[in-house]
């Protein structure tokens, strides 16, 4: 970093945000030379509501931060399984296995990591922002070379870096709740109901985590679950472990993420619906490609560079966000992918970054039309003939 070095003052880098996006970006440029401060106006661990399923990519990400994430912290899963009433698609990740983590056992990781590290982190600091570049740290000036805001979807550092906020293009809500059961599968389940989706994640021997997204924000978690009894009796010999804790989810696209010194990065930075799973691990990996950037003092490449992080989850939130949307088309999908499992098993690569999207266009994609324009085969009830 010798090229930045000669221009920073207190710190290289500041950053808004404490959360896991935040936290991965100190660790990334620690790794790399440069001296970082953290500031959060609150006191860790952070939690916040979330499906607690890290994928392959994401603990390979994280694996790339230094940060080793075990069974031993969670509890493993082999793949996704889909379940729309009495039809069922299951599909194993190509290569490893994901891991379900409670989200303040994982920042309780990332905070470890980047004490050791040497990230100075700064706990119950508010931060100020000021005219002309300014900020204030507990009241007092801070000087540093660049800024990074991971200060969440209505980040104060976006509006105040003249950054626009983006286009919103879908809004829903979640709610997330732990249960003392043994899990009942090796995968994680996406439960489709009427008006809204609920996964249930291994994150421990005897703990599995429930969260439900959908559309109306008054669908708490238990409106959802009436509307998958099948689920419902299966959490009835579980214990409640804690209250029900919500977030909004949102798909937000944004022109630009950096501006003169400042930079974003997760969901400050754009999102994508949390029915892909995917939030944390596309934190990860704008924290490595930043890291990157301000080593060549180079924001402008992460500008340009950061839309392909986002782009297939969010095409991956597009489709499935039509299945949520059309009872007709989510019932053939989930029919198709039942009886095609190789269809779904490409798809999940596809959706892990180890299979091209165009690729299984070229190959599969007139197949998969074909097979959702075919109605559903329906049960042959009739009586046999006299």
């Amino acid at each position: 970093m010798n090229r930045l070095q000669a221009a920073f003052k207190s710190t290289d880098v500041f950053v808004i945000g404490g959360g896991p996006a935040g936290l991965a970006a100190a660790i990334a440029l620690r790794q790399r030379g440069a001296t970082v401060t953290v500031a959060d106006a609150m006191h860790p661990p952070i939690d916040k509501a979330c499906g607690e399923g890290l994928m392959p990519d994401s603990l390979l990400n994280l694996f790339q931060l230094g940060v080793h994430i075990t069974a031993e912290d969670g509890a493993h899963f082999r793949g996704i399984r889909f379940v729309n009433g009495s039809d069922t698609a299951t599909a194993d990740f190509p290569l490893g296995l994901g891991i379900g983590i409670r989200r303040k056992n994982l920042h309780q990781r990332l905070i470890q990591q980047a004490t050791e590290t040497g990230v100075n982190l700064r706990w119950n600091t508010p931060v100020q922002l000021r005219e002309n570049g300014q900020i204030l740290l507990a009241g007092k000036p801070a000087q540093y070379g660049w800024l990074i805001g991971a200060d969440g979807h209505g980040s104060p550092t976006r509006r105040w870096a003249g950054l626009e906020p983006g286009r919103i293009l879908t809004r829903r809500f979640g709610f997330r709740q732990h249960f003392r059961i043994r899990p009942w599968s090796p995968n994680v389940e996406v439960h489709w109901g009427r008006t809204g989706q609920a996964y249930v994640t291994p994150v421990g021997p005897n703990e599995v985590c429930i969260a439900t997204i959908a559309r109306n924000q008054y669908s708490r978690l238990s409106t959802i679950l009436d509307e998958l009894p099948d689920l419902r009796a299966r959490l009835a010999g579980g214990q409640a472990l804690d209250s029900e804790r919500g977030a909004m989810t949102t798909t937000r696209r944004l022109r630009h993420v950096a501006r003169g010194r400042v930079a974003l990065i997760g969901d400050a930075s754009g999102s994508a619906d949390a029915i892909t799973g995917e939030g944390m691990g596309m934190g990860f990996r704008q924290a490595l490609l930043l890291a990157q950037c301000l080593e060549a003092n180079d924001l402008a490449r992460y500008d340009s560079e950061h839309p392909a992080i986002l782009q297939l989850p969010q095409t991956m939130a597009r489709i499935m966000l039509l299945m949520d949307s059309s009872k007709t088309l989510r019932k053939r999908a989930i029919a198709m992918l039942a009886a095609e499992p190789e269809i779904f098993r490409h798809l999940l690569r596809v959706h892990l970054g180890t299979e091209s999207l165009l690729k299984f266009a070229i190959t599969r994609g007139a197949e998969v039309l074909w097979r959702l324009a075919i109605p559903a085969a329906e049960p042959d009830t009739s009586s046999p003939a006299a």
